[in-house]
């Protein structure tokens, strides 16, 4: 199970189909919200009781408390379109961005390996928005996925020294293979890696200080120069 918080997060799951454990909510949030909410596990509440159950700072009117959708088999990987592939992104924030860029840009399917944080940890499902309910997320070992991969499925690994995307045509399918920042993409998946890309940087008087883009704003600028408008 997960929890989701506010308006948008929990209605986008609930339009999604996805199984209801429990729906706290205040009166004025179940009137506005009638339209979804049939036959649904209802529980009136106040908003002193949000608070004491909410993990944000700042509640919302609605917390729902949601089962965890069943995934496709690890190798079942989309050759019709454009699949991310997460190498060790541990900030929640980060992950929950990179989804929700996703879904802007309709890539439906994310790949994380099993160091990444766990893309059903609240301040993710907060980050999404409401993407994480149209964005299928799978924690697998990215090393035997890329092993078992359709061989004519290229893989763009974001790097510090390889060709400037801008350079490339937007991409009918492929794996963009995002790193952390602070480490990039480890040893053991360079190898797979069919084209090293790089996001240029136009001030050529960078501080040494400054190695790398924030790995979300990485993921949404090669999102853009890949995928097809």
């Amino acid at each position: 199970m997960f929890i989701a918080e506010g308006s948008i997060n929990v209605t986008d799951f609930i339009k999604s189909g996805i199984n209801v454990i429990g729906l706290f909510a205040t009166d004025k949030w179940m009137q506005t919200n009638k339209q979804n909410i049939a036959n649904k596990n209802l529980t009136l509440v106040s908003t002193k009781e949000l608070k004491k159950i909410s993990a944000l700072s700042s509640p919302s009117e609605v917390l729902a408390i949601l089962s965890l959708p069943i995934t496709n088999e690890v190798n079942n990987i989309s050759i019709e379109n454009l699949t991310l592939a997460l190498d060790s992104i541990s900030d929640p924030g980060n992950l929950g961005t990179i989804i929700r860029t996703a879904d802007w840009f309709g890539i439906k399917q994310i790949f994380c390996s099993s160091n990444t944080v766990d893309a059903y940890n609240p301040k993710v499902v907060q980050a999404t928005m409401g993407s994480l309910a149209r964005v299928e997320v799978i924690h697998t070992d990215l090393k035997k996925l890329f092993t078992n991969k359709p061989k004519n499925l290229p893989i763009f690994g974001a790097v510090l020294n390889g060709e400037p995307i801008t350079k490339f045509k937007p991409q009918e399918n492929g794996i963009i293979l995002i790193g952390s920042e602070a480490h990039g993409i480890s040893n053991e998946l360079l190898p797979y890696i069919t084209q090293k890309i790089t996001i240029p940087s136009v001030n050529q008087n960078l501080s040494n200080n400054l190695e790398s883009l924030n790995a979300s704003v990485a993921n949404a600028i090669i999102c853009y120069a890949l995928c097809k408008q």
